[in-house]
């Protein structure tokens, strides 16, 4: 990986963490296209990096970290079910994170599912209180996300709108269960590499420490940027999206070359 590689690759995380395109897929099609999928340093880096954009959460929502401790109780049940099943299935999600068309056609079935979720679930408004029942509910919901291209932030918030919580608040409280579940995961990932002997040279220390300052900067705006835009419009245009992007990968893949050579 060099330097402009990590800066795209930082670019996409912090444009798609949040919002419900799975940045995951994303990172795995762009990555296969430069050729580094396979690379060790390649799959650190895409759940390293993730420590600068919850970081951006964190400077957004400040406020809202001191407001009570239930807070972080809710957090933390919501926060269980991806520790369990995580654990559970990690050596079944580590083999689809190098699979295209897994991402392609998570990246369609989910589109689909946004273009109607506004119409299923949509209408509440911001009064709903969060109980400790829906945090786990919500928690059970991002745990589709551990199949890539289904999209943690999209899973997480249609959980929410599911237990009649607002766009916004449902929105919200996914950017806030981040904050642990991809801790967490950067936590475990590099004590599996550092377990298994793998050492970071200093080139590629830079590369995290560049990558995580990028990602910070662009999580910050994509995540402004993204609450008014679902305030106004709704999830429709992310389902588009979401379905043109499936279809071009399958497209890429099967007719131009292997976005992954095997």
């Amino acid at each position: 990986m060099d330097i402009l590689q990590a800066i795209i690759l930082a670019i996409i995380e912090g444009i798609t963490e949040f919002l419900p395109v799975s940045s995951t897929g994303h990172m795995i099609v762009a990555s296969s296209f430069f050729g580094i999928a396979h690379d060790d340093f390649t799959k650190l880096f895409t759940i390293v990096i993730q420590l600068g954009t919850i970081l951006s959460v964190v400077v957004l929502y400040f406020k809202r970290f001191f407001q009570s401790l239930d807070f972080y109780y809710k957090l933390f049940v919501a926060f269980l079910p991806a520790v369990f099943f995580g654990l559970l299935l990690n050596d079944f999600i580590d083999g689809l994170l190098e699979n295209p068309i897994t991402v392609a056609i998570s990246l369609i079935i989910g589109g689909f599912i946004l273009l109607k979720v506004d119409d299923w679930f949509g209408g509440h408004d911001d009064g709903t209180e969060i109980s400790y029942l829906t945090a786990l509910k919500i928690g059970l919901f991002q745990c589709l996300a551990m199949i890539p291209g289904v999209s943690r932030s999209g899973a997480s918030i249609a959980g929410g709108m599911t237990q009649k919580l607002s766009r916004t608040t449902a929105a919200e409280f996914s950017f806030f269960l981040a904050i642990p579940t991809m801790l967490g995961a950067t936590v475990k990932k590099s004590y599996d590499y550092y377990k298994a002997g793998f050492e970071l040279t200093q080139d590629q220390t830079y590369l995290l420490i560049i990558g995580n300052v990028v990602g910070f900067i662009v999580a910050m705006i994509a995540i402004k940027s993204f609450i008014g835009f679902l305030q106004k419009h709704g999830f429709k245009l992310f389902g588009y999206y979401r379905i043109i992007a499936g279809a071009i990968i399958l497209i890429i893949h099967f007719f131009v070359k292997p976005l992954i050579i095997i």
